[in-house]
């Protein structure tokens, strides 16, 4: 993909955003690896399980010159590797349709909304509605009501029934319907005809004034199949927007020169060597070298650090940092498409692509489901059609056959205890994101740390206040009162609380790189690098573990300010946890060496690495998975995105940049570390809950099954025993109790 798809694709190809884009228009979409091969991203929103993985994957590899063919669950998308003689692309879309699956090309959406979503909660809503009263009227049926009350009843619960299957039930009609009309089948069909056939004998039985029916079998069974379903959806959109929310971060255009004047392009027309404008405070559009100009630059995207670095001409500058206090000038070295933001958006897809292998065990039994259930209800309604005869009686029990083998319990094993841990989590100020985390985190056997912002808190403060006199204090103040610099703000807010007044500067200057210069009379006031502030080298050039600057008057130094970043609290104590449980601990760290070491030193971790860019630090992710190990990132910036995604399980503080909250499977509110070996804690015993909840699932299939199909359990019975089911499975979820009350 590109960082700048959406307009590329979307405004230059006009309609080959839409089902059924020519041949030219999905080879000018795709991205050119080399060696005449090529990629093709398309959007496959028809894929839901690992059925539909199966056959867009198997139809795509059958097609001359496709190389691979790989679908991401997560993104609805399917990446298509292809090479053909004449560049000409095979028919992807076509082919897709052919099986029943639409497909188009493949965008990032900025401002996208999620109507599967709103889909799936109203009809939620509606089926929960409609079942729960069509349960109330079957209450006074059970309870002796007569044959015209009963009647009554009954036919007021089959107009309720009708708009939840017409309406909610639509959603697996038309899954089941698109396997059907192309040969396949899928968990969908079983469901939809068991809740089908529930509901025409029923509404039969009604007009016959038959003591039974089942409405309620077959709107509770879509109510509590919808309940999984929602749930599933809302962890998958999440990883959407973690790479949505990285690819806002590219400019949707930028300021080139040609012919010697300015003139504003999109970003997927400039080409390596054009020359670009950067004002301040615009991110840069494509990697480049920078030309003319001096500035600083926010590169928490790169490095994760908040402090902003200097540049000069000749340095290089990637995608998506952002300029803060000069124009720049700068040559592209490199198309938008293979940016440094583009690279991460690539890392994040990959990585979430992988992770959408491996499945559940529910998803896994769910490849029976359908095949086992389809052969036992109609071998039990072929056995009592011979055995009686009695075509009512055989189609009863083997609707009853379909009713209760619903996996509802097996489908709420997971999501109940899933949503049960979020609150517990919660209580404990951490926020679940994708459900399926907890399952990991459980599992993990080692823990990696980000420093700035996660170790620490990311906002330096003055520690010796105390030591500075007032009189160059109030001076400081003066002098950083107007900077967003995160070292002018430590001095301010420690300023403010020991001086009353600050002067009046005639003119303060910030000078992008170095500090602040500000006129006072006849005096020139510097506040910042101590060989700019007063002409010589000090302590801010050396090594050391803390951040100095100086403030001079007319190169006489005047004060020094030591800064530094404070520890979260509990650190310390999460740290020694955490190994006590027999975690390995490390840190991560974009920093400088002497910073991550001296905090290492002081929380007891052992292995640190400095100075790594993202892809670094990715690549550590990956050597622990290849060797085995399933590690936890714990990061904030905006450099941690893709090592967050990569790593078996993440979390993130609330403080961090949106794109690491949003790639994190865990967020923690407050300041303490503790949040770690809580949401650890909490993990493992709902993997025990998870398990129990399995067991509880067979149990009850295992005992129910053969009873129904001897013909003792009607549709109502099952329908009965289904909801006991799925309610025990519930309660036991329930026994979750939040980390500091189990403590």
């Amino acid at each position: 993909m590109t960082c700048c798809a959406p307009i590329d694709v979307q405004a230059a190809l006009g309609d080959a955003g839409q089902p059924g884009s020519s041949l030219a228009e999905i080879r000018l979409a795709s991205r050119d690896l080399g060696d005449g091969t090529r990629q093709t991203d398309l959007s496959v929103p028809g894929v839901h399980c690992a059925a539909c993985i199966a056959a867009v994957e198997r139809t795509l590899r059958k097609l001359p010159g496709i190389e691979a063919a790989r679908v991401n669950l997560s993104m609805k998308r399917v990446a298509v590797t292809w090479r053909t003689p004449d560049g000409t692309p095979p028919d992807l879309i076509g082919a897709l349709r052919g099986i029943g699956y639409e497909a188009h090309l493949f965008a990032i959406e900025r401002d996208a909304r999620d109507p599967e979503l709103a889909r799936l909660v109203k009809a939620l809503a509606l089926a929960g509605f409609c079942a729960m009263n069509i349960m109330m009227l079957s209450v006074s049926v059970w309870a002796g009501a007569d044959a015209s009350s009963r009647k009554a009843f009954h036919l007021i619960s089959a107009l309720l029934a009708l708009p939840a299957l017409l309406y909610s039930g639509r959603i697996f009609y038309t899954s089941a319907w698109s396997a059907l009309r192309h040969g396949r089948t899928n968990m969908d069909v079983p469901i939809s005809i068991g809740v089908s056939l529930a509901f025409a004998l029923s509404l039969y039985d009604t007009l016959h004034n038959a003591p039974h029916a089942y409405f309620d079998a077959a709107t509770s069974l879509l109510f509590f199949l919808l309940i999984g379903r929602t749930l599933d959806h809302v962890m998958r959109e999440r990883a959407r927007s973690a790479v949505a929310g990285l690819a806002r971060l590219a400019p949707a255009g930028a300021t080139t020169i040609r012919d010697g004047q300015p003139l504003y392009v999109p970003v997927c027309e400039i080409e390596p060597g054009a020359v670009v404008l950067v004002a301040a405070g615009e991110r840069i559009p494509v990697d480049g070298a920078v030309e003319q100009g001096t500035s600083e630059l926010d590169r928490s995207l790169v490095s994760g650090e908040s402090a902003p670095r200097k540049v000069a001409p000749g340095e290089a500058v990637q995608a998506g940092v952002m300029n803060l206090t000069g124009p720049l000038t700068v040559r592209a070295t490199a198309r938008a498409e293979d940016s440094f933001l583009a690279e991460m958006v690539r890392m994040m897809e990959a990585a979430e692509g992988g992770r959408a292998r491996y499945r559940r065990l529910a998803d896994r039994a769910a490849a029976l489901y359908s095949p086992v259930v389809h052969t036992l209800a109609l071998l039990s309604f072929m056995g009592w059609l011979v055995a009686t005869g009695d075509w009512h009686v055989s189609v009863t029990i083997a609707i009853a056959v379909l009713i209760i083998t619903c996996p509802c319990a097996l489908g709420l094993a997971v999501p109940i205890v899933q949503v049960v841990a979020a609150r517990r989590l919660f209580e404990s100020g951490i926020m679940v994101k994708d459900g399926s985390a907890l399952e990991r985190l459980a599992e993990i056997d080692g823990v990696a740390f980000d420093k700035t912002g996660t170790l620490t808190l990311g906002r330096p403060t003055l520690v010796n206040a105390d030591e500075v006199a007032p009189a160059a204090l109030r001076i400081a103040q003066g002098m950083a009162m107007g900077s967003r610099h995160p070292a002018a703000r430590a001095i301010v807010g420690a300023a403010a609380q020991r001086v009353d007044d600050v002067p009046a500067f005639d003119l303060i200057e910030e000078v992008p790189g170095l500090g602040l210069e500000g006129q006072l009379g006849d005096d020139t006031y510097r506040l910042g690098r101590s060989h700019w502030a007063v002409g010589r080298s000090g302590p801010d050039d050396a090594p050391t573990a803390a951040s100095i600057s100086v403030l001079g008057r007319d190169g006489e130094p005047l004060a020094t300010f030591v800064l530094e970043d404070r520890v979260r609290r509990d650190a310390r104590e999460t740290v020694d946890g955490l190994k006590r449980q027999g975690l390995a601990v490390e840190i991560l760290s974009g920093d400088r060496a002497p910073v991550v070491e001296a905090l290492a030193l002081r929380l007891g971790i052992r292995d640190f690495a400095a100075g790594l860019l993202p892809a670094e630090k990715v690549a550590r992710v990956a050597a622990h998975e290849a060797a085995g190990r399933k590690v936890m990132m714990v990061g904030d910036g905006l450099n941690d995105a893709p090592a967050l995604s990569a790593a078996y399980v993440s979390m993130a503080p609330a403080t961090a940049a949106d794109i690491g909250r949003n790639a994190a499977d865990f967020v923690f509110l407050n300041e303490s570390l503790s949040a770690v070996t809580d949401a650890i804690e909490i993990s493992r015993r709902s993997r025990r809950l998870v398990l129990q909840n399995f067991a509880l699932a067979v149990g009850y299939n295992a005992l129910a099954v053969p009873v129904a199909v001897l013909g003792y359990v009607t549709p109502l019975v099952a329908a009965v025993a289904m909801s006991l089911s799925s309610i025990i499975v519930v309660a036991n979820a329930m026994r979750l109790s939040p980390a500091r009350e189990a403590a």
